[in-house]
Formats: structure tokens, sequence, C-alpha cells
């Protein structure tokens, strides 16, 4: 008889041991009996015969992990502060895999500077490539995937998940034709299935895709390109709180496996860690006219001025802001009293078209004609105007002109997605009003002209980064404008000398942020965020007081804070939490084991999230 340590996968209990007649190799799947429910597991370890009774394991099934999916698994449970089978589970496992020998001859032809970039990437098992929007980062990555799959290698290349467009897809299908595999959340089931199967037969050597394409069963992987990579996107929201191009960083540490970094705004950290090529300039001759509107946010003459000009040149504009609906929220005519959702401590947003109140936390909505709750006032006053209000406008005063939405509200499947980017490309819209998912990385060929509305709103968020973010969101909108030829960008804001300062100079910017945060904030020091919550305020405080109290027994850290957090109060529950800092990781680590057992806890390393 054997007996085998096994992770319950998708379960936060602690590995169980089973028995078995037969031999099992570490990380296949097998089935098991827990307390009566059928389950999966994972094989991790053969163990000792223990001094209790033990069920059995009832079979093996086909399907394992591989040796690259393992250790990352167990990675991501000791750093990320998390269960092996919580880990474990994130992760698609495989059948078997063969190899099939395909030649790629078709490559990018480079520039001097691009084939410096991309010796220099050559060079170093990880790099970052600073590259200015249009620079060509792309011809580089494409050049070392061909490389990577010449070598009989498979290739990874991560990026945001909107930035996944049938542009991309056709350019990446140009070079590398059936061995490319597109994967993202929006993909069928079926469809998933057809790419394992190829994916496993060796057929598929390149998956392009968003960060869950990093958990599929590469058993030869050979580079992994991370493309933007200062984007949220890569930080998972749910547990494991994981970052994929760290994780990515990591497996490079661990096997023969290269990482290349791309960003027009490179994160701060990537830039402090990481060996660096910078390459300047634009692949396309084009020239921006920065104009500052300093306003609050609404249309104002100069953006209505500019694109008007715009509109009779017979080109495109794109007009930004942070927040959808019509308004952000809704305040009281007599009082001031914020209208607020009855289940979180937020404001909701007015959407004109279904004449309705909307939390965008829990998505709670009611009839807009509601009583202010202090004075009983039925006077209420819109505040902070939105992507729907901004499109309402325009429309207003270019009556003859295509005026369209680009947000979360208007695009809910990849199908509009694709669709909506197909009209703008072949010039059938105008004008594009949407939220930060403008910047994401889309080649808009005949865009003259980005209006940057509400960036202000960024700049004063209560983060260490607020200024990092809210300068590379601007960069990457602006360069979305002009990238053949004569462009404007209009940022309408009330700090004017920031922008100034830094819209046209990231690299002094990323050098004084260096001297501003030295010592302090990361890339100096690390962060671990406890975040606790409850439907009893009480009892949240309790737990609130029972992870400080743990907290006493580890040395090393700093307790920067800790109390209600910055929304603290989300459908129905009451939110506190911890910020931690320290230089030491293992004490970090410590200090995430220490609490994540408790009840209504959760733990996230390195947050990029302060809400």
């Amino acid at each position: 008889m054997f007996f085998y340590k096994i992770a319950v996968l998708g379960s936060s209990l602690k590995p169980l041991t089973y028995a078995s007649d037969s031999k099992f190799l570490p990380n296949q799947i097998v089935e098991i009996y827990v307390r009566n429910s059928l389950k999966k597991g994972v094989i991790l370890e053969l163990c000792q015969k223990p001094n209790f009774k033990t069920k059995e394991i009832l079979k093996a099934t086909e399907f394992k992990f591989s040796l690259t999916q393992a250790t990352l698994a167990n990675f991501i449970a000791a750093y990320y502060i998390c269960d092996l089978g919580v880990a474990f589970n994130i992760f698609t496992p495989f059948k078997q895999t063969k190899f099939k020998s395909i030649n790629f001859n078709l490559t990018p032809n480079l520039s001097s500077d691009q084939t410096k970039a991309y010796e220099f990437a050559n060079e170093h098992k990880t790099s970052l490539i600073f590259g200015d929007t249009g620079s060509g980062k792309s011809e580089i990555y494409i050049k070392l995937i061909a490389k990577t799959l010449n070598q009989g290698k498979q290739a990874l290349f991560l990026m945001p998940e909107i930035s996944l467009t049938p542009q991309m897809e056709k350019r990446l299908l140009s070079y590398f034709g059936d061995a490319l595999a597109i994967w993202h959340s929006k993909i069928s089931p079926k469809k998933k299935s057809e790419i394992l199967t190829k994916f496993e037969s060796g057929e598929v050597k390149l998956i392009a895709g968003a960060r869950s394409a990093l958990f599929l069963p590469f058993t030869n992987l050979g580079l992994i390109v991370v493309d933007e990579e200062h984007d949220d996107s890569y930080k998972s929201a749910q547990k494991p709180r994981y970052n994929a191009r760290d994780l990515s960083l990591f497996l490079a540490s661990k096997f023969d496996i290269k990482v290349l970094l791309g960003s027009a705004t490179p994160s701060l950290t990537t830039f402090n860690k990481q060996p660096t090529f910078r390459l300047k300039g634009t692949y396309h001759e084009s020239f921006k006219e920065i104009i500052y509107d300093e306003n609050e946010t609404k249309l104002s003459k100069s953006i209505i001025k500019e694109l008007k000009i715009c509109l009779e040149d017979k080109k495109q504009a794109i007009v930004f802001l942070p927040t959808r609906a019509n308004f952000k929220y809704m305040v009281c005519s007599k009082c001031s009293t914020l209208v607020k959702c009855p289940f979180c401590s937020v404001g909701m947003s007015y959407h004109k078209d279904k004449n309705s109140l909307k939390c965008h936390y829990c998505g709670y909505s009611t009839f807009a004609k509601v009583k202010c709750s202090s004075c009983k006032s039925p006077l209420l006053e819109a505040k902070r105007m939105g992507t729907s209000e901004v499109l309402d406008n325009l429309r207003a005063v270019f009556k003859d002109a295509n005026i369209a939405k680009f947000d979360r509200d208007e695009i809910t499947t990849q199908k509009k997605l694709v669709s909506l980017l197909k009209d703008f490309n072949d010039k059938k819209i105008d004008i594009l009003v949407g939220t930060q998912m403008l910047s994401k990385g889309h080649d808009y060929h005949n865009v003259s002209l980005a209006v940057i509305m509400g960036i202000d709103e960024n700049l004063n968020y209560a983060d260490f980064r607020a200024r990092e973010k809210s300068l590379a969101l601007a960069i990457q909108l602006s360069g979305r404008a002009g990238r053949a030829g004569k462009a404007k960008v209009l940022i309408q804001t009330r700090q004017v000398e920031f922008f100034k300062e830094y819209i046209l100079n990231y690299d002094k910017f990323l050098a004084d942020e260096l001297e501003y945060r030295s010592g302090l904030y990361p890339p100096f020091t690390k962060l671990l965020r406890i975040l606790i919550s409850h439907k009893n305020e009480k009892i949240a405080i309790s737990t609130t007081s029972k992870c400080l109290e743990r907290l006493k027994s580890v040395e090393n850290i700093e307790i920067v804070g800790y109390g209600k957090a910055g929304i603290e109060y989300i459908a129905s529950k009451f939110r506190y939490e911890i910020l931690i800092r320290s230089k030491n990781i293992k004490a970090l680590i410590k200090s995430g084991f220490s609490v994540y057992d408790i009840s209504g806890v959760e733990v996230d390393m390195d947050p990029l999230s302060f809400a």
C-alpha cells in the first residue's frame, strides 16, 4: 500500500493523505472522496503511512500537470498566500503532448534601432524594451517569437485582454499561421477544447492571450513576451491575487525561459529592476501638439473648437473620460448629501437611457426619481459627467457626425468589440467616446485628435502610484493619435504644470519618481494588504483586532496603518484593512500566513488597488 499527500483542487483544505495499491507520479490528477463528495485532487508526493485511518484513492484520471505548472502553483501558494488546491485550480491540465517541427521563415524587417533592441533582448534572459508608442516593439516581439519557435520551443505572448483585437490576431497569423492560437476569457468552451487538442498535438506552438494563458499546459516553453507590462489587468482581483507579469519573471528564474517585457510607459518597479533598452521615436513619422484646457471636467469651448477642426479636416477623434454612465453621482441640491447605494458606501451613477441610478460596485439599480435620504428633498443635482453624457452632448452639437461609445456598458461581448473597432478603422465613426479601454494598444490610423478629460480625478486618488498611473494613461491615450502624420492632444486639467513637465518626457518622470518613493514604497520596499470584510461591523472590527494581535509576533514589518477601507461598505459587507510594509519578503509572507486562515480575511501581496 502506498500513501500520498493530495491537494484537493479548488479547495482551501490543507493537503490530505490517501492510500492506494497503485503507484502514482507527482502532479497526476486523481479522483477522491472528501466528506462523501467526489472531488479531484493532484498528487503532491509519496509519504509515510500515517498513524490514522485513510481513505483510498478511487482512480487515476488521464490528466496531469506539467513540471512548469507544478513549480508555478507551488510558488503561487507560497508567495501569494493561499492553499495549494486553490493555486493548482487556476491551471489547465493535459493528457500528453507531442512534438511537431515547424519552421517559420517569414520575419519582419527591422530598422537599425529595432535590431539593437532585438539583440539586447537576445543577450538578456529577462529584459524590458522601453519603447515609445509606435516605435515598433511588435516587430521585435515577432522576430524573437519566430526564433524561439524555430528552436522547437513554445512561446507565449501575453497582453491585456482588451488588446486582443482582430487586428493583432491578423498580424500574428500572417507570420505564424495555424501554429497560433488566441486565448482569453470570452472564447467558448468548445473553442478552448479545440485549441487544447491542437496545443497537445504540437500543431499550436504560440499562444497569444490574456493573463490566464500563462496557466496552459506548456511543456517546452522558451519565451514569454509581456506587452504593456505596466497594465494593472495582469494582477488578479480574486484569490489567488497573483500578477502574471511577475510570475513570468519567476519562471525565467527557474527554467530555461526568456522573458521580454515591453511598454511605452513601464512601471517604475520594472524599470528599476530589469535590464532596459530605450527605443525612442516612432516607426512612422509623426508630430504632436499638446494643448492644455485648464478647466474642471466639462465640454469646454476649447474642446468643441478642436473637435470641429478635426471633423472639417475629415479626420477622427477619441475622447476619454474615466467615468461611465451620464453622471458619476447625484447630490441633494439643498443639503449636498450624496445619493448612495444601500448596499455600498459609494454614490450611484445616473444612467439617462434607463432613467436609473446604478451602483457600479454591486450592480444594484433603482428608479432615478428618489428623494434625499437626509432632508427628503426631491431636488437632486448630477455631478461629474461620464461617457454617456458626453456622447449625448456631442451628438447635439455635431448632428451630422457619427459618434459612438466605447466603455464596459457598451462593449459587453468580444463580437461588439470587434465590430466597433472595425467600424472605427473603416472610418464609419468620426468620434469615439470612451473610458480607459481607449488606451489599450489599438492602432487608430486616422485619429488626429485625442481629448483627455477628467484625468485629475485619477491624479488625486489616495494611491502612491496615482502620479505614475495617471501620466501613463495620458501618454498611452496621446499615443493613439497621430500614428502617422500630425496630431493634437488636448488635456483638460488643473494640474497643467505636472503634465507639461512629464507628458513628453516619461524618462524624467521615472527618475524623479524613484527619488520621490525612495525608502518608502515599491520598488524600494514591498507591501502587503490585509482586507477584512463581514456583514456584521462588530465582527469586522474584532477580526481586524485579531489580525493585529497575530501580527505582533512577526518581526521586520511596519504596519503603515489600519482601519476602514477606502470604500468601507460593498455588497452589504463592512470592510477594514491593514497595510504592511517591509524590505524583507519572508517577513511579509509570514505576516500573510499568520492571518490568512481567519474567516473574512483576504491577503493581497504587492497590492495595486487600495479601494
